[in-house]
């Protein structure tokens, strides 16, 4: 019998990306405040909320493997989440565009009573979108809503010219690093497919 599997997280692409390798999550909304943590760098920032998040939701679901991950963007050595209006967003893009940064995604796993921490991270080679796209882009809304203001898989996508690392980082969970950290909890990641 499949073990519970909890994603504490309400992003879309990242049950998206889960139920695309097979898995039937459980979401549990973790309702961590993410405003004022601090952490001495952008990779600390990225496992501490991971982590923050699944041992919130641990708490309900002792019997559960819960799975807790959050991603942001370093760019220029700088920490950038979800842009706070759509002014941000368009100058996030504009000094973005042409250039890299590195999405670092903190994953936090909680089995039977065991916390394992990972951190990965794959650089993003943005494309040059002209003003109006991006005004597009952001009038779209869908920059508001995730870390770095851009997505692999949404509106975005034809403004990245390449990644170098995991997709599915990108995207908010690499399936790679969540297979070993499962299999450091002894958990077979077939175990969990549905």
């Amino acid at each position: 019998m499949s073990r519970r599997l909890v994603l504490a997280s309400a992003s879309p692409a990242r049950l998206r990306l889960l139920q695309a390798a097979g898995f039937d999550p459980e979401v549990i909304v973790s309702g961590v405040d993410e405003d004022g943590v601090e952490a001495t760098d952008v990779e600390a920032l990225a496992r501490t909320l991971a982590t923050m998040k699944a041992t919130a939701v641990a708490t309900s679901a002792p019997d559960a493997i819960i799975v807790g991950c959050d991603s942001v963007l370093d760019f220029d050595g700088q920490a950038h989440g979800k842009p706070a209006d759509a002014a941000e967003a368009v100058a996030r893009w504009r000094s973005m565009r042409g250039r890299s940064g590195t999405l670092v995604t903190g994953h936090c796993v909680i089995a039977d009573g065991t916390t394992l921490e990972g951190v990965a991270r794959t650089k993003v080679r943005f494309g040059n979108p002209t003003d109006a796209e991006i005004d597009a882009y952001v009038a779209s809304g869908e920059p508001l809503a995730v870390a770095g203001a851009f997505t692999l898989d949404g509106r975005s996508a034809p403004f990245i010219d390449g990644i170098d690392g995991d997709p599915g980082n990108v995207i908010g969970l690499s399936l790679p690093l969540l297979r070993t950290m499962l299999a450091e909890l002894g958990v077979g990641i077939t175990d969990l497919w549905r």
